[in-house]
């Protein structure tokens, strides 16, 4: 059963929040940017363990060599296919929400994790574009480390480290909906001389004399 963005976001909402879009990552199976280096990588790595650990069953090798061989023959057949299907189901079970007031992340597979940003603290938000309108919103601005997970269970099988909105379709849309919100949410600041104006006790205040007025009445 699919679950609805505004129903996973609903629950989240504060009192007199107001939510201004939901949506999710693009579903199904899908290859990304660092897939260039893993793809090639896991069929050689992978491969290897398989051809090694099949050479020890057939082969008569002991017990103990053959048990040795099956965690590196499991996490290879993950990084070759199983990290395709854990990336699906974790973005079936993700979705995203602006608020006026928030930027909010649900995740919803293996418990219920939210991620929640407040517009006025975020120091950078950035817009990668593709021709097709998807894109991905980054929140913050990410170290410069290598590839690592994003929310995945073994290292090496993501792509960010700073929250972010992978959207199908649609992306500019959702940023100009989140800069509107951070407009709108900022606090509207006084000028010093309109706090003065507006002070009825600033004119009471007394200046204080300079150095040479006070020597002057001295004498």
């Amino acid at each position: 059963m699919w679950v609805q963005p505004d129903d996973a976001i609903e629950a989240e909402l504060d009192p007199g929040e107001r939510l201004l879009w939901a949506g999710q990552p693009p579903r199904g199976l899908m290859l990304r940017s660092s897939d260039a280096f893993l793809i090639p990588f896991s069929l050689l790595w992978g491969g290897f363990v398989i051809f090694w650990e099949t050479g020890a069953v057939l082969g008569g090798a002991p017990l103990s060599m053959k048990l040795w061989g099956v965690p590196f023959v499991i996490v290879g057949l993950y990084v070759i296919v199983g990290r395709f299907f854990v990336d699906a189901y974790q973005r079936a079970r993700t979705f995203y929400a602006v608020t006026s007031e928030r930027a909010i992340i649900v995740s919803t597979y293996f418990g219920q994790r939210v991620t929640s940003l407040n517009l006025n603290l975020l120091p950078d938000v950035s817009l990668t574009e593709r021709r097709d309108g998807a894109g991905t919103i980054t929140f913050g601005t990410p170290p410069p480390s290598p590839p690592r997970t994003a929310g995945n269970s073994l290292p090496a099988t993501g792509q960010y480290t700073a929250p972010v909105f992978e959207l199908p379709s649609d992306a500019r849309a959702v940023y100009e909906i989140i800069r509107a919100a951070q407009r709108d949410s900022k606090p509207a600041l006084r000028t010093d001389r309109n706090t003065t104006d507006s002070d009825p006790h600033s004119q009471d205040i007394q200046r204080w004399p300079s150095p040479d007025e006070r020597f002057r009445s001295v004498k």
